[in-house]
This record gives structure tokens, C-alpha cells and sequence, in this order.
């Protein structure tokens, strides 16, 4: 145990301290929810990633994304863990640079105690539903992020036990573009929200 997860076991206690680190976490797209909400899980003492993205790094992700200038052009699931790492060097990440679809979505995730479900898509965000709302997994999603303030309208929805959304259930970046602030806000929630059910598990 490092120096760093010492700090975070005086913090929990070891009993809280054990149940967050014996957590698999499923990042499923890391662009402005999955990357932030994924910085905030580790800080938060969480050790086991299976991170998915098909995608590279753009400078337009800048604005919002937990990636830094000379990281474009690379691919975000490794990138990302590369970041993360630097938070905690001790941490266990797989990464997959492969889009998900309904035919390999179970597969990759089938080890995952909680999904953080972080896809551009509706189809997709269907798809993860379809998928595991009926298993035993803790899934927390995003919707409505768009737009500059309004920030206290970002709030936990609770859609069924296993189920949260994080969101202002309105707002689409298809009409307002998603900047740092409320993105941040969204994910920094979803990781909360992931903390307080493993603790309360």
C-alpha cells in the first residue's frame, strides 16, 4: 500500500476502505463524464478500472475532457490510464480502444460491480440499459450537462435502485455546446454517488 492510499484508509477506516477498493468499475466512454468521473474514483481511493473507448483524443476535448495539450492524437482509453496512474501508480486498469456494441457490451463489462455509463448516443446509452438494468450492477448515467450556469439544476435522479442518472434531464448539447463547469459538476456527482452506494452496500 503506497503512501497515498495510506492517507485515504485513516481517512475510511479499513472496513470502508476494503469495500472500495474490492470495487471493479466500468468506464464506458471517456470523454467529459467518463474522464472526470473517473479522476474522481481514483482520488477516492477506487483501484479496479476496466476503461472503453474507440476514440482519440481532439483538441476540442480540451474544454471539458481530463486530458492535457500534448496528449492529442492519442487514444483516450490509454491516455487515460496513463493520467489516472499518475494519481495512483498502483492501480489495476485494463483499457479496450474498441467501440462497443450490443453484441460485445456484456462481455466486456461482465466483471464490473458498478458502469459508469458516459456514451455521446442515445443508442448506446440504450444499449448499456438493455443490457444490465436487470443484473446485479450499480449503473449511473448522465443527462443534461449542456450550458454555462444553472448548475444546481445538475441532480441525482434515482430511476430504480440499481439506476441513477445525473443531469438536468434537459438540456442537449445538440442545441448549447458542454463546457468544464457543469461537465465537472455532473461527473464529480457521479462519482459521489458511486462512493455513497459502495459504502452503504
Amino acid at each position: 500500500m503506497n503512501e497515498f492510499e495510506k492517507d485515504l484508509l485513516n481517512k475510511f477506516g479499513k472496513k470502508d476502505f476494503d469495500k472500495i477498493q474490492g470495487v471493479r468499475v466500468g468506464i464506458a466512454g471517456c470523454g467529459g463524464l467518463g474522464s472526470n468521473c473517473a479522476f474522481n474514483l481514483v482520488r477516492s481511493g477506487f483501484k479496479k478500472f476496466i476503461i472503453v473507448d474507440f476514440d482519440i483524443v481532439e483538441y476540442s476535448n480540451l474544454n471539458r475532457q481530463f486530458f492535457f495539450f500534448d496528449q492529442v492524437g492519442r487514444e483516450k482509453a490509454e491516455v487515460l490510464k496513463e493520467n489516472l496512474l499518475r494519481i495512483n501508480p498502483d492501480i489495476e486498469i485494463v483499457t479496450l480502444s474498441k467501440k462497443i456494441e450490443e453484441d460485445n457490451i456484456e462481455l466486456v463489462f461482465t466483471d464490473c460491480d458498478v458502469i459508469v455509463e458516459a456514451f455521446d448516443k442515445a443508442e448506446y446509452k440504450a444499449i448499456l440499459a438493455n443490457k444490465f438494468l436487470g443484473k446485479d450492477k450499480f449503473i449511473v448515467s448522465g443527462s443534461g450537462l449542456a450550458g454555462i450556469g444553472n448548475s444546481d439544476n445538475i441532480k441525482v435522479n434515482h430511476i430504480k435502485d440499481n439506476f441513477v442518472v445525473i443531469g438536468d434531464m434537459s438540456s442537449d448539447i445538440k442545441d448549447v455546446f458542454a463546457i468544464s463547469p457543469r461537465v465537472n459538476i455532473a461527473a464529480a456527482k457521479q462519482a459521489d454517488v458511486i462512493l455513497q452506494y459502495v459504502l452503504n452496500k
